[in-house]
């Protein structure tokens, strides 16, 4: 029990920071917050996701251009181009690791408007740090694990991160239905949604990249999108756009 509880608490908590901070803020700015509330969940999402941290300048550009290219060669993350999800993880990783360390110089259009922590950056993304918070994760399963079988779910908590990218991006353009005939091969992939959060209405979010509520139907429900509202009533974030109800 407390393996299941550990490994669904881990998803949550990182996927919430991909999908609250490093998409939804730091990519589209949906919404704004002072920099008390920027920085702390600047470090909210990189103690969520651990080992598989993502920088938040790198991840906004990469997903900047995902939305300007969608679905074409230059697409940093569309599942068009792979046989499978991994050759098109490792495609995405040299992108992202590119921009990270300015090998990859980006189009002007896809910089600032973004949070950046420099002095964070130097701590999360420490190798001796991610792999501590490896560490941490084996120890916990050393301790609680049950069964020998538990200990194959290390490799998702030590790729977090990626890992939700990656079912997002294969999954959101290869299955499902669409709302709106965009030009890219978006879809929005119901019931699997409510596991990622919001994430997997790719057909919604593509045809209003600025709108805060990913489900667009009556339907259809973002679980991110009450918190976010939540959040905007205590002034902790600022919506850009006023609140639009589901059809």
């Amino acid at each position: 029990m407390a393996i299941l509880i550990f490994f669904i608490l881990h998803w949550y908590l990182s996927l919430f920071g991909q999908t609250f901070y490093l998409h939804r803020y730091a990519a589209h700015k949906m919404f704004t917050m002072n920099k008390f509330w920027e920085k702390f969940f600047y470090i909210f999402a990189w103690v969520a996701q651990g080992s598989s941290y993502l920088n938040a300048r790198a991840y906004a550009i990469l997903h900047r251009m995902h939305h300007a290219y969608s679905d074409t060669e230059k697409d940093p993350h569309t599942p068009h181009f792979f046989k499978e999800v991994f050759s098109m993880m490792v495609h995405t990783g040299r992108i992202y690791n590119g921009l990270l360390k300015g090998t990859i110089k980006p189009d002007e259009q896809f910089e600032n408007n973004y949070p950046v922590y420099p002095k964070i950056d130097k701590i999360a993304d420490n190798w001796m740090v991610r792999i501590g918070f490896g560490l941490a994760y084996t120890a916990f399963y050393v301790v609680f694990a049950t069964h020998w079988w538990m200990f194959l779910l290390l490799p998702v908590h030590y790729l977090m991160g990626p890992v939700h990218g990656a079912i997002v991006n294969w999954a959101g353009h290869k299955y499902g239905y669409r709302n709106f005939n965009e030009p890219d091969k978006s879809r929005n992939t119901l019931f699997w949604d409510i596991i990622l959060l919001g994430e997997l209405f790719q057909n919604n979010h593509h045809h209003d990249g600025m709108r805060p509520n990913f489900a667009a139907k009556w339907y259809e429900l973002d679980p991110v999108y009450p918190i976010i509202l939540v959040l905007d009533k205590l002034h902790i974030v600022k919506l850009v756009k006023p609140p639009i109800p589901s059809a």
